[in-house]
């Protein structure tokens, strides 16, 4: 096919009157491509940069780093009217959820949406614009420093690229998915990515997402339960990942220890000097205060049971019968995480929620098959 559409003048918003006026028109779309451009390095959250859209009339990149308040912007994105179509949107999930609260709705995925129209799993933006517009994208300033500024006009035409085919592509990719009968799974998968990301953060459960808290005894855990508590807060507060601060297995090793004064703590050869020395009086105020009076309970690991490897295999034999029967891509369909939630289920006598494996499209094509199995 030949690609023929003129590529629009691009609006940089970074005054408060503009993009006041930019939400007024945004308004009126019945579908917008978005995009964001971020920096991740050692924070905790992605440092914003840019917000890419484009409604078909309008294309504007919008400069958080000017000062400007978004909150109009974020409310557009609640605006049920309007469907927000964005590429592998995982990390502007979080950027959405982190500066605006928001979660996009409706939302499409029109990497989730490839899958589903049989053109592969995981399928990068540029290849999916390649093979239905025929257009070789350029990705040279995919490492740009976003918060930099003043931007380049190539930096800003790359960033521009990211929602003008993407809108244009979108009818085709649409097209496609209705004709499989799957318009409607590829806007569950999409809206399933939400899930969850609005949640307040659980800091008195962040000792469970210490790796190895499983070697632990009820008792190591009252330990680890209230500096892997510290550690999540201070992250957040100071906006500096986890692992920048300790490391999971120096964790693990002060709760092995049970240290209460500052010898046990300095004998501690898994903690660096510079950790002893920032964050010795924190650790010993945390340790101190662990509830010996209520334990956790020990972490399960249903991995470790003798006949998970086999039921493992067996559940997981069966969906990629069935995704190949589908031409759905089984890492859709059944990732690791969901056999093994599943079986987490069906092992606890099917208590709580059932997992995704049973319910909505995955449900129509599995529930039948897994409900027959004894494992």
């Amino acid at each position: 096919m030949m690609f023929d559409k003129k590529f629009p003048l691009v609006t940089f918003i970074d005054t408060q009157e503009s993009l006041n006026q930019l939400v007024e028109q945004l308004k009126q779309s019945n579908m917008i491509a978005l995009d964001t451009e971020f920096v991740r390095t050692r924070t905790y959250y992605a440092q914003l940069g840019l917000i890419q859209v484009y409604n078909g009339d309008v294309l504007a990149l919008i400069d958080p780093v000017s000062g400007i308040n978004l909150t109009e912007f974020w409310g557009l994105l609640k605006n049920e009217n309007i469907l927000k179509v964005l590429h592998s949107a995982s990390e502007d999930l979080e950027v959405f959820a982190h500066y605006g609260d928001v979660m996009p709705t409706p939302y499409f995925d029109s990497q989730i949406g490839a899958g589903f129209a049989k053109m592969g799993h995981g399928l990068g933006y540029a290849n999916l614009v390649h093979q239905l517009l025929g257009i070789e994208l350029d990705k040279g300033e995919s490492r740009t420093d976003w918060i930099k500024r003043p931007l380049s006009d190539k930096q800003l035409t790359y960033a521009a690229n990211d929602v003008f085919y993407l809108y244009h592509l979108f009818p085709m990719l649409k097209q496609k998915l209705e004709e499989f009968g799957r318009w409607d799974w590829a806007l569950e998968e999409s809206a399933n990515m939400c899930q969850g990301r609005l949640d307040a953060i659980d800091y008195d459960n962040a000792y469970l997402k210490v790796k190895n808290g499983f070697q632990l005894s009820q008792i190591q855990l009252a330990y680890l339960k209230p500096i892997a508590k510290w550690r999540l807060k201070t992250a957040v507060k100071k906006d500096i990942a986890v692992g920048f601060i300790i490391k999971d297995h120096a964790l693990i090793a002060l709760a092995k220890s049970k240290a209460t004064t500052f010898a046990q703590l300095s004998s501690v050869k898994e903690l660096n000097e510079h950790e002893k020395r920032k964050f010795s009086k924190h650790l010993l105020s945390n340790l101190q205060n662990a509830d010996l009076e209520n334990l956790p309970q020990k972490i399960d690991v249903i991995a470790f049971r003798p006949d998970y490897k086999q039921s493992f295999k067996t559940v997981k034999s069966k969906l990629v019968s069935i995704a190949e029967n589908n031409e759905v891509p089984i890492e859709i369909f059944a990732s690791k995480k969901y056999i093994h939630d599943f079986l987490s289920w069906y092992w606890s006598d099917n208590k709580g929620n059932n997992p995704k494996l049973l319910v909505g499209w995955r449900g129509m094509l599995a529930l039948s098959t897994l409900s027959s199995l004894e494992l």
